[in-house]
């Protein structure tokens, strides 16, 4: 697999979150950021101030690429029953306000949080959310790994194995949070939760499907999936 240079130009590397206000321009469809490994209320903090701006059309389309210190996250709606008391105890525990149940984000796990205005697309969640499972499926594909979705359950499995949970908000049709896509995560984390609630099917990732990748190399590779489908060069979803 060869690195798309034009691509990895494309994604702004910034060393400080913060220093994203720097680089923000209207004239951009979407803009692209790799944040590397961050705490997770600071990003969700982040998220927010650039859905503000998004909706008051300050700011273009932006997708956020990072990977989180360990941290197990609750839906709004969340039973916390489904965290254990097995749970690593070095993972931070946050309630926030997307959709869904428990999840987890840590390091060796692709988390991206895109904040787009839906008008420009399709007013539509089930629409929104196929798109991302579509960009998660056509990634995978390009690493020739076949994946599919499954009916009522949100996300990208393998099998039975899911491989990319998701959890979204959407507010004035703009989007926050997003799916993380596990490439090679300490699995002893989903050993301490029932993620997503989800009683009767495992948890896999690419480095388990015997997929040797990159970080930086994967983040190419969902970067042009989601151009692809979201600037229209791909229409199946």
């Amino acid at each position: 697999m060869k690195q798309n240079t034009t691509l990895q130009n494309s994604i702004i590397h910034l060393e400080e979150p913060e220093s994203i206000w720097e680089h923000l321009h209207l004239r951009s469809a979407i803009q692209y950021f790799w944040l590397g490994r961050q705490p997770y209320l600071s990003v969700w903090e982040l998220q927010k101030q650039l859905h503000r701006k998004r909706v008051a059309g300050e700011i273009p389309d932006v997708v956020l690429l990072l990977e989180h210190d360990p941290v197990y996250t609750f839906g709004k709606n969340a039973d916390t029953n489904l965290l254990l008391d097995s749970k690593p105890h070095d993972a931070e525990v946050v309630q926030i306000d997307r959709g869904g149940q428990v999840t987890y984000h840590g390091p060796g796990q692709l988390v991206c949080y895109p904040i787009i205005d839906l008008h420009n697309y399709q007013m539509s969640v089930s629409w929104y959310i196929r798109s991302l499972e579509g960009v998660i499926i056509n990634c995978l594909k390009q690493l020739e790994l076949e994946s599919a979705r499954k009916q009522d359950l949100p996300g990208v499995w393998i099998g039975d194995d899911k491989i990319c949970a998701m959890g979204v908000r959407l507010s004035r049709w703009v989007t926050m949070h997003g799916f993380s896509l596990n490439l090679d995560p300490d699995m002893k984390y989903f050993d301490g939760m029932i993620p997503c609630g989800i009683f009767n099917y495992g948890v896999t990732s690419l480095h388990d499907q015997g997929i040797n990748i990159s970080m930086e190399l994967l983040v190419a590779h969902i970067t042009s999936s989601f151009i692809s489908l979201f600037l229209g060069k791909n229409d199946e979803v």
